[in-house]
């Protein structure tokens, strides 16, 4: 009989493994995936490191972005009574030799263009490098209420000198992007 139940369960477990893996990494759910929940019930989303190499007005750039859960933030509390460690992300942007850029972000930067009583119940989800335009260098950033897909998408703007712009991004400008034809 056991072997029986093993001959069975064999087919279900390879189809289930063969169906569980990915091709492909899509940032946004590696982004709002929660990583681990600690033992004061605490929940935190993974580390995330990435860079990117890319031209801008004919001159090679290179830019780290990590984040990493900070203890030392505040923490969010949602509705349910579920309680979340907040991210700081770490952006480092470099031509050659010299530093443009090396700055680390809370959800407290966007301040300016994001409103208070949503940051409140947010964390910094993630900050990733979006394109290069006339202006400058743009990342995409986002700032989230935990576990949901309630958000706020902002858009960095960094110049070649280092200034830096933050703003955000009109929900239907984002869509209109999406849909224009490549």
């Amino acid at each position: 009989m056991g072997k029986l139940v093993y001959w069975l369960l064999l087919p279900l477990a390879v189809a289930v493994s063969a169906c569980g893996g990915k091709k492909g990494t899509d940032n946004q759910s590696l982004l709002a995936r929660i990583d681990s929940i600690d033992a004061h019930g605490l929940q935190r989303m993974q580390t995330s490191k990435s860079e990117t190499n890319f031209k801008f007005k004919g001159k090679e750039y290179h830019s780290f972005v990590s984040r990493t859960p900070d203890e030392s933030l505040p923490h969010v509390t949602n509705e349910m009574g579920d309680t979340y460690v907040d991210n700081k992300i770490v952006l480092r942007l470099t031509r050659g030799n010299e530093t443009v850029l090396n700055k680390t972000f809370t959800k407290n930067d966007f301040s300016s263009v994001v409103d208070a009583k949503f940051l409140s119940k947010s964390i910094l989800e993630g900050l990733v490098y979006d394109k290069t335009t006339p202006q400058g260098i743009v990342y995409a950033a986002s700032v989230c209420y935990p576990q949901t897909d309630l958000y706020m998408p902002l858009s960095i703007t960094i110049t070649a000198d280092g200034k830096m712009s933050i703003r955000k991004v009109d929900m239907l400008e984002e869509n209109l992007n999406d849909e224009a034809p490549n």
